[in-house]
């Protein structure tokens, strides 16, 4: 136990910025030490932040609570601001104006700084849901990185899992054909036509975001990872509601030399669930008190350690 509590002090977290097309990217180093190895952590979908929390009522931070438990594991990280947003606000002027390419772009900067600021040889890219993507694509260009780890990651085109994801939910009922007819003209690279949707589907088909969408829903996770001759981990909660075990056995079929982890109480957010009903799991959301999954920390540190 001391010795946990003398590892998360020696590792301060630590302002970093990077390059970005106007501005800074801003992140967050939490430095284990010389010869730690270092994690550059991508965030998921939408207005997520470095911590992991997100304005539409994720309040976890699951990602400053991995960092700190890999830390006190002798694993380093990056958890970083995307372009456009919080401390990387300045970096573009319209955080929508952004493609998956973009966020590649964005991460090949960090592995960049971070050899140069940490001395380390290579960074390992761990991706957390649409992040999972974004690693995949950054990782057709391998230099200076040295494997990937996506966790919660989609094994499927997004069409499929955001047609998994409204038909889940009972209270969707009544959306359901104009949201799964908005999906499928995306699909296609048209744009749609919000002026006739529900209240409910104008987030998710708002016309700023439309563009990225169109590029999102094109990506072939599939392909990506086959493409790939580094090491990988996937990993995948077995009480994660948004992304199912059909997604990480798809990335383990395409690239069978994987290692595939299936962590069994954790969910979307990192965290345990000990009961099966939606109401307690998505209460897990908005809990920072709770840890992030022990046995997702000790294989994430086995694995960069190797």
């Amino acid at each position: 136990m001391i010795s946990l509590f003398v590892a998360a002090l020696a590792a301060a977290a630590l302002p970093m910025t990077a390059p970005g097309p106007h501005g800074p990217l801003s992140g967050t180093l939490v430095d284990a030490g010389k010869a730690a190895p270092v994690v550059l952590i991508i965030p998921g979908s939408g207005p997520t932040d470095r911590d992991g929390n997100n304005p539409m009522g994720v309040t976890a931070a699951p990602y400053r609570l991995l960092a700190e438990a890999l830390a006190a594991s002798g694993v380093s990280t990056l958890r970083a601001d995307k372009r456009g947003m919080f401390g990387s606000k300045s970096a573009i002027a319209d955080p929508n104006a952004v493609t998956i390419a973009d966020y590649a772009a964005d991460a090949h900067e960090w592995a960049e700084a971070l050899r140069e600021r940490t001395g380390a040889r290579c960074v390992w890219l761990l991706g957390h849901s649409e992040g999972g993507l974004i690693a995949l694509a950054a990782a057709q260009q391998p230099q200076g990185i040295c494997g990937l780890i996506l966790v919660a990651s989609p094994g499927r085109k997004l069409g499929a899992i955001l047609r998994e994801q409204l038909q889940a939910n009972p209270a969707n009922a009544p959306l359901l054909p104009q949201a799964l007819a908005a999906i499928g003209s995306l699909e296609a690279g048209n744009a749609v036509d919000v002026a006739g949707l529900p209240v409910p589907l104008l987030a998710l088909f708002r016309p700023q975001v439309q563009p990225f969408l169109i590029d999102l829903l094109k990506q072939d996770p599939r392909a990506l990872v086959a493409r790939t001759t580094m090491p990988v981990l996937i990993v995948q909660g077995g009480k994660d509601l948004q992304v199912s075990a059909a997604d990480a056995d798809a990335l383990h079929r395409a690239r069978p030399d994987s290692q595939l982890l299936v962590v069994p109480k954790m969910n979307h957010v990192l965290k345990d669930v000990e009961r099966d009903d939606r109401g307690s799991n998505l209460a897990v959301y908005a809990d920072p008190s709770l840890p992030v999954d022990t046995i997702l920390v000790g294989e994430i540190a086995r694995f960069v350690r190797r």
